[in-house]
């Protein structure tokens, strides 16, 4: 298993945290959502929880839980700047489609 991050996602992670004052990492999951199945789920992570597994790169902790393993392994996190736009994107390789407005993809 694996989730890896670039260098500008961990340099915007890093400054989320600082930002916010407190925190271990990012938290990455999934939910079921929109038109074709799940939505990526974002948050911060405080603590824990014994059936996380961690994932570490340029000094920042990826937490992804248990469950949502199977739908995140191997993908790649990433932050862009499209002209006034600013988001983090998600490479990833088991998505085999997304929805029309983007916001949902099936594996």
């Amino acid at each position: 298993m694996s989730v890896s991050l670039t260098e500008n996602a961990a340099r915007q992670i890093k400054k989320q945290l600082a930002k916010r004052g407190k925190g271990i990492g990012l938290k990455l999951g999934v939910k079921k959502s929109g038109c074709s199945g799940y939505a990526y789920v974002l948050d911060y992570a405080d603590t824990l929880n014994e059936d996380d597994t961690i994932f570490e790169k340029y000094d920042v902790k990826v937490i992804v839980p248990k469950n949502d393993l199977e739908f995140v392994n191997g993908i790649e996190l990433d932050y862009r700047r499209e002209g006034i736009n600013e988001a983090f994107k998600f490479n990833n390789p088991n998505v085999k489609g997304t929805c029309g407005c983007g916001e949902s993809f099936s594996v």
